[in-house]
């Protein structure tokens, strides 16, 4: 059995990593024990510009030997995933949440947070191209029904 394996994205590029790179995601993981890894394996869900990023930041991870500390917020990898534009971001985070990246799904969520931390609904609305389908008369009314959580 090789020590690596290639992984096929959905726009055809492959990438050939070590097992332990493909093992940080628990999707290629299960793939390689159940699988033929004797040829790529697809992904029909992460193109490869995607893919070059998750697969970069696994092979960070197992370099650093899973040290939390290398992956959070204020680290390389949370600057460099805080730079990417907002479309690439979030796809990102569906890449790291279909190959079952914690890591990485759990780094980007926290920045994405940290991004709308503090916002108003308005902000958010247009931090996330969200058009408000809601008429006055219902917005009140989630208020309303909502009021508990509100800073005070």
């Amino acid at each position: 059995m090789s020590d690596m394996v290639t992984v096929q994205a959905m726009d055809g590029p492959e990438f050939t990593v070590p097992r332990a790179v493909a093992a940080v995601s628990v999707t290629l993981k299960n793939m390689m024990e159940d699988c033929d890894t004797a040829t790529a394996m697809p992904l029909p869900s992460v193109r490869g510009s995607v893919l070059t990023t998750v697969l970069a930041f696994c092979t960070h991870y197992v370099a650093a030997a899973a040290d939390d500390a290398t992956v959070a917020v204020d680290s390389g990898w949370g600057r460099k995933l805080a730079g990417l534009e907002r479309a690439e971001m979030f796809d990102v985070i569906l890449a790291a949440n279909y190959l079952d990246v914690a890591p990485l799904l759990n780094l980007a969520c926290h920045i994405v947070a940290n991004m709308i931390k503090g916002k108003t609904v308005e902000e958010i609305r247009a931090i996330f191209g969200i058009d408000n389908d809601f008429t006055p008369e219902e917005e009140e009314e989630v208020r309303r029904e909502n009021e508990w959580c509100e800073e005070r």
